[in-house]
């Protein structure tokens, strides 16, 4: 009988799984956070609402707005509704308004009855109120996104001193920019242990001054919401700031020129020079020969500019790369220690990759550690390659790599260890079972079609994950699952212990 419910468990679960991971593809910006006002509720089917739904659902239909700032009031007198929406300065006008259309239905969802609304996506806010909203800075309400940060350790301070400098400056660019429609910046900076990558805006309909107070207030809450953490966002619905430890935001869009008809036209009545003039077959010859002397050096002179460009940047991207995977770099015996020397106590499972420990560093930390059997056919540079790629996949969905280690034939993964264990502990377990209520399940099944959504989609680079299956979702202390031994088989071939011909692999 137990068997038998399992079973029925284990097939609803899969078929809610697929169904949900369909409707999540459709969704292309998985982080959403959202605030309802309880200044007053409305009649869902008052004129506020219908102003409310109007105005929100038009935003996007003036094609004629490039720079990714709508602002529009819909209706009369108690019944007037403004809106505003803002888009990531680096963001096409196209996915602009994509982003801003799915905003819409979330928000309306959301707060379906509210005079007031806020809603942020990773790349465009949208917002909606009875009080007049253009051109006033507010703060509140704000969010905290820690997109699954790790906290920093460092002891001297000069990470947040780093990040401070960088923060201030930026605030200082998004502010003072001299456009009117946008007021956006972006940068990086060293410190000893990371590259900090970080992104600021307003919308531009503030003032300088106003835009530079609201981003401080802003900075302000980062030592008391989130420490020395990377991977932060902080949301207000007059500007926002996030920086992480990759490069997470794209080249700033630039309108396109105007058109050439308003271009001034030449000046009329100027003399040709007498050696322009027509009817001379030398001075035609010497045209020729000198246009095309100008052009072949003029090819030339771009085309050695952007090699030269190319090979600089190239160059950084690699001086970048090996500094990001000396940092992931663990020593063995201090992986040796954590676990206590692999022992069978810490042993958490074994599956085919290798066997999984847990451990613990001297500052607290708990990890968990995948000690591969066999494993890889590759050299050491192709093995730090392979970890520097799957190390650069950071979603709240997916289990986080910590670094690797690799000592004569060891090779070792750490990443973060998970209280919770994996997803069939609790799946095939009668009394673990019980705790899997609706809304429990129904946070993982989303939970897991994010991660896959960001894997096949969103990442930088497409991963198919090939052996999706309860023992590798993973759950935090709340619950949240996180997707683990993604990418593995670019890593290590399976454990070929055993000839064992049926292993069934896929999603």
């Amino acid at each position: 009988m137990r068997m038998g419910a399992s079973r029925i468990l284990l097939f609803l679960f899969c078929a809610m799984l697929t169904h949900l991971v369909k409707l999540a593809f459709a969704q292309r910006d998985p982080y959403v956070l959202y605030d309802c006002s309880n200044t007053g509720n409305v009649s869902r089917n008052g004129a506020y609402r219908k102003n409310v739904d109007n105005l929100v659902s038009s935003l996007t239909s003036n094609t004629q707005i490039d720079y990714g700032f709508y602002n529009f009031s819909a209706g009369e007198n108690s019944d007037r509704v403004n809106a505003v929406a803002l888009c990531r300065e680096d963001l096409t006008p196209t996915n602009c308004r994509r982003c801003v259309n799915l905003a819409v239905f979330e928000l309306l969802f959301r707060c379906p009855t509210q005079k007031e609304g806020i809603l942020w996506y990773m790349n465009c806010t949208l917002r909606f109120s009875n009080n007049s909203i253009f051109g006033v800075m507010q703060f509140e309400p704000v969010q905290h996104d820690l997109l699954g940060a790790v906290n920093v350790t460092d002891p001297s301070g000069t990470f947040d001193q780093v990040l401070e400098t960088l923060l201030d400056r930026l605030r200082s660019e998004a502010a003072a920019s001299t456009s009117t429609l946008r007021k956006f910046a972006t940068g990086s900076a060293s410190s000893p242990h990371f590259d900090i990558y970080a992104l600021l805006q307003c919308t531009p309909d503030l003032n300088q001054q106003e835009c530079s107070d609201c981003l401080n207030q802003s900075i302000a809450e980062i030592p008391t919401c989130c420490g020395s953490a990377l991977g932060v966002r902080v949301l207000t619905p007059s500007c926002n700031l996030r920086y992480e430890n990759y490069h997470f935001y794209g080249s700033t869009y630039e309108a396109p020129p105007p058109s050439s008809s308003t271009l001034p036209s030449p000046a009329e009545g100027t003399a040709l020079p007498m050696y322009l003039r027509k009817g001379s077959n030398s001075s035609r010859t010497i045209i020729i020969v000198v246009a095309t002397i100008v052009s072949a050096v003029l090819i030339l002179c771009i085309y050695t500019s952007i090699y030269l460009r190319r090979r600089k940047q190239r160059k950084k991207v690699e001086m970048n790369e090996i500094n990001s995977t000396e940092s992931l770099q663990f020593d063995f015996s201090m992986i040796r220690v954590a676990t206590d020397n692999f022992s069978d106590v810490n042993k958490l499972g074994q599956g085919g990759f290798g066997s999984v420990y847990k451990g613990k560093f001297s500052n607290g930390q708990e990890i968990a550690v995948k000690r591969l059997s066999r494993g890889s056919q590759q050299g050491d540079q192709e093995f730090k390659n392979e970890i520097l790629l799957v190390a650069k996949l950071q979603h709240r969905n997916l289990v986080r790599l910590l670094g690797f280690c690799f000592e004569g034939n060891e090779r070792l993964l750490v990443y973060e260890l998970m209280p919770n264990a994996s997803l069939d502990c609790f799946i095939f377990d009668p009394s673990k079972r019980l705790h899997l209520d609706w809304k429990i399940r129904y946070k993982i099944i989303m939970g897991i079609a994010r991660g896959l959504q960001y894997l096949h989609e969103d990442s930088q680079f497409r991963i198919i994950h090939r052996d999706l299956k309860a023992s590798n979702v993973l759950l935090d202390k709340e619950m949240n699952p996180k997707i683990s031994d993604f990418g593995m088989a670019r890593l290590f071939t399976l454990d070929q212990t055993q000839a064992n011909t049926r292993r069934i692999v896929g999603t």
